[in-house]
């Protein structure tokens, strides 16, 4: 089995799966998907690790489908971080721009960055994205790229997203123990956005909403750029709960049936369908209209998008979200999710699964696979701004040396 250097692995551990995916780039700029793989997932709840061994066996039996798959010996990836412990929240840098001809450079972007990046935070969480909202040159605001623009004074409007550290180096730990390192930890809601929201949506204002078996993740994105993430403590799990309270069946069975008949909204439903329902303690099965089924499962889907909502109207994006939401992750695949999340968030709504990736589209062509997906394509990008730059260890080092060569031979002559 050959390397994977060129490879790029995306791998997204969450609370009731581990999807992975393996992409190679194109002779065309864009990503061949090459092999994936999914697993249970039994150590995590609410995308924090509780059983480390029993996410360690799932992240090694989703890697050895995708190898087999691919054919190559994985290596490192783009690991997927979530759950309740990630928070974001606004800040600004400052920075003057000394040069003599006053053009904005790399460097100057990396400083204004770094100057925002200088807040507070507790001790025991760490900052692991810096995302630009826009920069402001000389009071000139909504730049994307101030690089090769003139001006005196940089600004940067950015959002910063940390974690809990502990549950952070958790997840790396298992994907360690797993035989992976870990290239670079992403934010789930940006991996899923890169793969599923066009650029149109980006601009005008979308809400993402990742429907996940623990948690429900929601961005807000508009001009470009992530503005506001949550993250819900409702899930794909609760449904399949309630269903097992409902029709009293087990939980493996609940989750069967939501799966194969699950609906949200009782007037797509027949009033002719019937479902078996195993019971429990091994008494005799019962057969019972569809519509029951139906009727256990809309309370809590409006209960999800009801919070969704009043966190939208909570941040004050209501009137941005000029595109509508996209749906994405295993709990939007439910039929009448779209038709639910219309009515109580009064926006336009559509289901999304992966795009703009070739190979073996069509095996990861499922909201299932939004985030693995994204990982890879924010990893090829990632990768090659990387091989673009090139930037040394400390981007002041040669700016540094430079100028003490000039006053070195200032002194001598």
């Amino acid at each position: 089995m050959g390397r994977s250097s060129k490879h790029i692995v995306g791998l997204d551990i969450g609370t009731t799966k581990v999807s992975i995916t393996v992409a190679e780039p194109n002779e065309h700029g864009g990503l061949d998907i090459v092999g994936f793989g999914s697993c249970p997932s039994k150590g995590l709840r609410k995308g924090v690790v509780i059983n480390l061994d029993a996410t360690v066996d799932s992240i090694k039996s989703a890697v050895e489908e995708a190898e087999l798959m691919a054919g190559v010996a994985l290596e490192k990836a783009f690991v997927g971080i979530a759950g309740g412990h990630v928070r974001g929240f606004n800040s600004r840098g400052v920075v003057a721009i000394a040069s003599k001809d006053h053009e904005i450079t790399r460097a100057d972007v990396a400083r204004v960055l770094s100057a925002a990046r200088a807040v507070s935070i507790p001790p025991d969480r760490e900052i692991f994205h810096v995302l630009p909202q826009e920069f402001i040159v000389d009071d000139q605001d909504g730049i994307g790229d101030p690089v090769g623009m003139t001006g005196t004074r940089l600004e940067a409007n950015v959002y910063i997203v940390t974690g809990s550290i502990s549950a952070v180096q958790n997840i790396v730990n298992c994907v360690n123990r797993a035989g992976i390192e870990v290239e670079d930890t992403v934010l789930e809601q940006l991996a899923a956005s890169e793969a599923t929201i066009t650029p149109d949506e980006k601009d005008m204002g979308v809400a993402l909403i990742d429907i996940g078996g623990g948690t429900t993740d929601l961005a807000l994105l508009e001009r470009g750029a992530i503005r506001h993430i949550s993250i819900l403590p409702t899930g794909g799990d609760h449904f399949t709960n309630d269903i097992a309270v409902g029709l009293r069946t087990p939980v493996p069975e609940a989750e069967r049936i939501k799966k194969k008949y699950g609906c949200a909204l009782p007037s797509l439903v027949s009033e002719e369908d019937t479902i078996e329902v195993p019971s429990v303690g091994g008494r005799k099965s019962r057969v019972l209209s569809r519509q029951i089924l139906c009727e256990i499962i809309q309370p809590r889907a409006e209960e999800i998008f009801s919070l969704i909502n009043e966190e939208i109207v909570r941040t004050g994006f209501d009137k941005s979200i000029n595109a509508g939401a996209v749906l994405t992750g295993g709990g939007s695949i439910m039929e009448g999710i779209p038709e639910i999340a219309e009515d109580v968030l009064d926006m336009p709504v559509r289901r999304a699964a992966p795009v703009n990736v070739g190979g073996l589209s069509d095996g990861v062509n499922s909201p299932l696979f939004s985030t693995p997906v994204g990982l890879v394509i924010f990893g090829h990008r990632h990768r090659t701004r990387r091989v673009e730059v090139q930037p040394p260890t400390n981007p002041f080092f040669f700016a540094r040396v430079g100028v003490r060569v000039r006053t070195w031979i200032q002194e001598l002559f």
